[in-house]
Parts: C-alpha cells; sequence; structure tokens
C-alpha cells in the first residue's frame, strides 16, 4: 500500500517475496504488561531510617526431593534486617500474600511502605487495597532490576547458601519446619556484619531501647 502511495508499479506477490527472503515479519500481537507504580516517587532513592518504615518482600523457590515446587514468600524489615517472614508452601497467590501480610500487621504495625517487584502477586489489586486500607506506600522495583531490592536479596543470598543448598527436603511440613527454625536462628543467633555485629533482634531491641529518653535528675 505505501509502495503505490509513492507512486511505484508492484506486483504484490513478488513484494511477499523479497518480504520473507528478508526475514521481514509483522510483529505478533502481545498483551500489554501491567506493571505497578509507586506511591513513593523517591521510592527508588529511599533508605529505611527506623523499625517498619520500609519491609521489603520478594518470592523463593525450591523443592522437596519429589521435584515439587516449594515457593517461599520472604519479608524483611529494611532497617533491622529482621525476617519477619519466611512462609513456605506449594504456591503462594496474591491472597496468599495477603495472609501472610495481615499476620505481620497484627504482630508489628504495618509498614509505611512495601519494596518489591512486579510480579502478578504484587500487583494485584488486593494487595493494593491492603496497602490503602493500612495506609502503607508501595515502592515497586523496576522489571528485571533485582538490585533495586537490595535487603531482601542479600537476605536470599544468605538463606539459599546457608538453607536451602544444605537441606533436603522429603515433606513441605518439613520444609516449612526448618526454614522457620532456621529464620529464627537468622534473626536471634546469627551477627550481621551491617548490625555491627548485632543479630537482627537483638539489633532492633537495642534501637528501641536507645530511643528511650534520657530520665532526668529533679
Amino acid at each position: 500500500m505505501q509502495l503505490r502511495r509513492e507512486g511505484h508499479t508492484i506486483n504484490r506477490k513478488r513484494v511477499q517475496r523479497l518480504w520473507r527472503e528478508e526475514g521481514l515479519r509483522v510483529p505478533q500481537k502481545a498483551r500489554k504488561r501491567r506493571r505497578g507504580h509507586s506511591s513513593d516517587p523517591d521510592g527508588a532513592r529511599r533508605r529505611a531510617a527506623r523499625p517498619g518504615e520500609v519491609w521489603a518482600i520478594d518470592f523463593q523457590f525450591d523443592a522437596t526431593n519429589d521435584a515439587r515446587q516449594l515457593k517461599s514468600l520472604n519479608v524483611v524489615d529494611e532497617f533491622t534486617r529482621q525476617a519477619l517472614a519466611t512462609h513456605v508452601a506449594r504456591s503462594c497467590d496474591a491472597d496468599g500474600v495477603l495472609t501472610v501480610l495481615d499476620r505481620l500487621q497484627a504482630e508489628h504495625g504495618a509498614p509505611e511502605f512495601l519494596r518489591m517487584d512486579n510480579g502478578p502477586e504484587m500487583i494485584a489489586q488486593a494487595l493494593k487495597d491492603w496497602c490503602r486500607f493500612n495506609t502503607s506506600g508501595t515502592i515497586y522495583i523496576d522489571p528485571g532490576s533485582p538490585w533495586q531490592n537490595p535487603y531482601v536479596e542479600s537476605f536470599n543470598s544468605r538463606m539459599r547458601d546457608e538453607h536451602w543448598n544444605v537441606e533436603e527436603f522429603t515433606t513441605l511440613t518439613e520444609a516449612q519446619i526448618l526454614t522457620e527454625q532456621w529464620r529464627i536462628e537468622y534473626n536471634t543467633i546469627r551477627p550481621h556484619s551491617a548490625l555491627d555485629g548485632h543479630p537482627p533482634d537483638e539489633y532492633a531491641e537495642k534501637w528501641q531501647q536507645d530511643q528511650q529518653p534520657t530520665p532526668t535528675l529533679s
């Protein structure tokens, strides 16, 4: 059509043959990619300055020895580096994410922000509604940019080296029990280089104590 508009005399079959020989193709129609939109314009630069300001969430995968999938939802407080949750299941959709967040909200209060990727579980309307109801903002990292979620990625790496690559799981229940044991040990025993050698729970407790006002002498 464009060639005729430009005044050329063409043979349709010849044009089609040349088109094929040159390897040209009309791009196939694809579904548009949905992405989450951060509610914090400075999210990429935001660094937590206190507990509960930013929770980072991400998934990790492993398998039981029968090759069935294990999917762990990991939630890390970016300031204290505490592993708030390592929820292991065969699958975890948006409803599963909300179940974990509801439990953490009851224990710790809601975070000011959630930092996460653009996975379908994270951009689901139900999660957006949860954030709105709990007045929590969202910080979505760019697609394919895990370095924008460094704290949970660092935690994932440590969990991979010290847990997933070490343990062999025969059942889902065994994976859940051993993973929870590892999370507790990580929070309470393992020194963390970014926390002056304190385990995360100890660092969080010390921070809270330091925030208490100094009593004045009457």
